[in-house]
């Protein structure tokens, strides 16, 4: 039986209340401003906000700026890979600002303190300061921050088993500082609960964006393959939240993200994206065989179609030899999908999944799913549930954080505890955190681990 509640009304009913608290009607007398409390304009800082919370500004205070200069001032570096790079580049950047003094790597240390990076593979101070073991469980994304003293020495390490967490060892240092934290006894140990953890955009290729409240989109694709600094600032900042993926466009997108010219774009993009260790994913037209390869169906039981991906995942992997995969709407809001052949969504994911497979790709197969407003609130309950199981390994059911649509105010999804043997995905208003099934959240593995809620 349906609830009677429309999702056009409610999702109207909370536009109306959001508007009425814009235009003060509800807020309490308490929390009006007070006339003349206003800063004035100069004492604001300088910035038009670009950096958002990667801001250098050196440390006022003198006691702390001495401290931090004492024991980030001479930085010690003995080689990596691009990941690495970057993340002395980061450094580099960031210890300057906080500093104000320049700050360079060197291979030595030949003061009486020091900040070391890297790898134990790549550093053989990193292999003298920080036991084996305790880099050995921190697996490829993990990382520690510690100060150790050594024969009266004192050295603040960034180190990780692998180029991705010194990347994110290095951000959270810098956090430290920025935070004006003490560091004579820091020792955290980090290592991400979620395998992927993504940024999915709604940019279209026009420039516009779909639900875009600030601007138009910073992918320029009448100018792309050339490169902007914004692509590379832009990987700066995901990486610092420790996002290590992202679908540039929109769910609702058309076929031509797929072929050329935007083959040669993306790999571009990708390129920037690679150094700072996120993965690019694009969102998939299910109707791509019709649209671009000229087939009269797009029906996953059909060899030309099954035939029409593989040639196409060939075709991407040899221009982006690290491409994450694909995100897909389909049968939701008009968007074509396996429901207009009789097929099931598992179907349809897993025709995609077999594509991707040979390469380590995964597609992420959307569950917000309702061509009416009369099981709009269930309908993916209703058709994901009996599916749990059935989707390759490498196919991820992405849903969303409750089953109206990202209200404030709702239950958690019930397909998070009905898809027990399915790799799921949450999608908030804010990156998705994708996981396989609840026995391995702490890993991507390949196939299911087949278990209870």
């Amino acid at each position: 039986m349906s609830s009677g509640i429309r999702r056009r009304s409610l999702l109207s009913a909370a536009a109306v209340g959001s508007t009425a608290a814009s235009l003060g009607l509800s807020v309490p007398a308490s929390a009006q401003p007070v006339l003349g409390t206003e800063p004035s304009a100069a004492t604001l800082p300088t910035e038009d906000g670009y950096d958002l919370w990667l801001r250098y500004r050196r440390v006022e205070d003198p006691g702390q700026l001495g401290r931090y200069r004492a024991a980030l001032g001479t930085l010690v570096w003995q080689g990596g890979g691009p990941l690495q790079q970057s993340a002395v580049a980061e450094l580099v950047r960031g210890l300057t600002g906080l500093l104000g003094t320049r700050v360079a790597p060197r291979t030595s240390a030949p003061s009486p303190a020091a900040l070391v990076v890297g790898t134990a593979k790549s550093s053989i101070l990193i292999r003298e300061l920080v036991p084996a073991a305790d880099l050995a469980e921190l697996g490829d994304e993990g990382y520690v921050v510690r100060r150790v003293t050594r024969r009266g020495e004192h050295f603040t390490v960034v180190a990780a088993h692998a180029d991705r967490g010194v990347l994110y060892g290095a951000f959270h240092l810098l956090r430290l500082v920025q935070t004006r934290r003490p560091l004579e006894h820091v020792d955290p140990t980090e290592r991400p609960a979620t395998p992927l953890r993504m940024a999915d955009h709604w940019d279209n290729d026009d420039g516009s964006i779909e639900r875009g409240y600030a601007g138009r989109s910073f992918f320029d694709w009448k100018k792309l393959p050339q490169l902007d600094t914004r692509y590379t600032d832009y990987a700066r900042v995901l990486a610092s939240l420790g996002i290590n993926g992202a679908v540039i466009n929109n769910v609702n997108t058309p076929a031509d993200y797929l072929a050329e010219p935007f083959l040669t774009k993306l790999a571009a993009l990708a390129g920037v994206l690679r150094r700072y260790g996120v993965t690019l994913y694009v969102t998939a037209n299910f109707a791509a065989p019709i649209d671009l390869g000229g087939l009269d169906t797009a029906d996953p039981f059909d060899p030309a179609v099954r035939g029409w991906w593989t040639k196409k995942a060939e075709e991407i992997y040899g221009k982006i030899e690290d491409f994450g995969g694909f995100l897909v709407k389909a049968n939701s809001e008009g968007r074509p999908g396996p429901l207009d052949y009789g097929r099931t969504h598992a179907d349809g994911a897993n025709v995609l999944a077999d594509a991707l497979r040979p390469y380590g790709g995964i597609v992420m197969w959307r569950a917000f799913v309702h061509d009416s407003d009369e099981k709009w609130d269930r309908q993916a309950y209703l058709d994901f549930t009996p599916l749990d199981g059935k989707f390759a390994d490498n196919a991820v059911v992405q849903i969303k954080n409750g089953p109206i649509d990202f209200q404030v105010r709702e239950p958690a999804h019930p397909l998070f505890g009905s898809l027990c043997s399915t790799p799921r995905c949450a999608a908030w208003p804010r990156p998705s955190s994708c996981h396989p099934p609840r026995a391995a959240y702490t890993r991507w593995t390949p196939g299911p681990t087949r278990r209870r809620c």
